[in-house]
């Protein structure tokens, strides 16, 4: 009864309301069944069920697929015990345990992968639910050493998906594809936001020197295109480099994408370090703080707290600007749809390709808005 008066009052209060309500569904209603026809008739998924195994690692080995599954068992398994020790709520609900059943059953049997994908994939859903039951059990026990574990997690992948030290090694050349984009995505977004926050305290400074520089790098760096610093990284770089030292090119991607990220990044974290109230600052003072203690426990969190969404929104748009990429030769997503493009088998499917790493980059993007939206809401509670 209260959904009809919301829609009698909102939608049908008076004759031209009503009118142009009904045309905006018929609309809807043409532009969805035109999609869905083309989607379930016209459409050739061949290109995706072909490829996907190229859509998602590349040209990685596949007899060191193996490898690929355990970094995505430790990375998942490490998100919900994170998830679940900083999650008030219970997440074992009937409800929620219904939905993941059936979405885990729906994925297992629709994804066209080999049975041997299928029993990684089982394993590693086991060893969420088991992260998010150890998370919410030991949460005391675990989260002063969630850094610690996140940290040594970072190098135990890079060891699983370069090799070394006992493991066959695998060139750069062969990380590609959605395995590339996170890789260069994540490194950037850890390795920028530490740098941001210091050129905005930099440029708040009371040292003319460290605010000049601050203010100078943010500015040129925001005043050229991320594509630009990309083309430098590349090209540039090296030669400001001795002659023996050559650094990969997917080091150098990551170098471009750090330094144009944090000058955005520091921008954002200044905006919430002018949102401190001064009393808070003569408060730590009149405690007896000094500087660097008055920055970590006082001035930041709430700094950081008060600019959550610029920061994740920033953190959206590094992933997604990871696409540039594929025009400084690193062959990431995007890069590797314009690889599958080229298939001769394949032409002309841009509509079928292009819609899946779509989906594939708002999964991402829409996960870490909801993740920021659970934080904001763990923070003010």
């Amino acid at each position: 009864m209260i959904k009809l008066t919301w829609l009698r009052k909102n939608l049908f209060n008076n004759w031209y309301n009503s009118l142009l309500t009904v045309v905006c569904f018929i609309f809807l209603f043409w532009l969805v069944q035109g999609f869905a026809i083309w989607l379930i008739t016209k459409a050739q998924w061949q290109v995706i069920q072909v490829n996907l195994h190229l859509f998602l690692v590349g040209r990685f080995p596949q007899s060191l697929y193996w490898r690929i599954w355990v970094v995505l068992g430790i990375s998942t398994t490490l998100t919900a015990i994170t998830a679940s020790a900083f999650t008030k709520k219970a997440i074992f609900t009937n409800r929620n345990s219904l939905i993941a059943v059936v979405i885990m059953g729906i994925s297992l049997f629709i994804f066209p992968i080999p049975l041997t994908s299928r029993l990684w994939l089982l394993l590693i859903v086991g060893s969420i639910f088991a992260g998010l039951i150890i998370g919410q059990n030991f949460t005391k026990i675990i989260t002063p050493w969630l850094s610690l574990i996140w940290l040594s997690s970072f190098f135990i992948i890079i060891w699983l998906i370069g090799g070394g030290l006992g493991l066959q090694s695998v060139s750069t050349n062969l990380w590609n594809g959605l395995l590339l984009t996170l890789l260069m995505a994540i490194i950037s977004i850890f390795l920028s936001f530490p740098i941001g926050v210091l050129l905005a305290l930099g440029r708040t400074s009371n040292l003319p020197v460290v605010r000049w520089f601050s203010i100078l790098y943010i500015e040129i760096v925001r005043g050229l295109p991320l594509i630009g610093i990309l083309f430098l990284a590349q090209v540039m770089l090296p030669l400001f480099l001795p002659a023996d030292l050559r650094l990969d090119r997917l080091l150098r991607g990551i170098v471009g994408l750090i330094l144009f990220s944090a000058a955005y990044m520091a921008e954002n974290v200044r905006g919430g370090l002018q949102a401190i109230p001064r009393g808070q600052i003569e408060a730590g003072k009149a405690l007896g703080l000094n500087t660097p203690l008055l920055l970590i426990l006082v001035i930041l969190p709430q700094a950081l707290r008060a600019v959550i969404p610029a920061i994740v929104g920033q953190f959206i748009g590094l992933f997604k600007d990871t696409s540039l990429l594929s025009l400084v030769g690193l062959v990431e997503l995007t890069g590797m749809a314009r690889s599958i493009l080229a298939q001769p088998q394949f032409l002309g499917r841009y509509a079928e390709v292009y819609l899946f790493i779509g989906l594939i980059y708002w999964v991402f993007c829409y996960s870490m808005s909801l993740a920021a939206k659970n934080l904001e809401k763990q923070l003010t509670s």
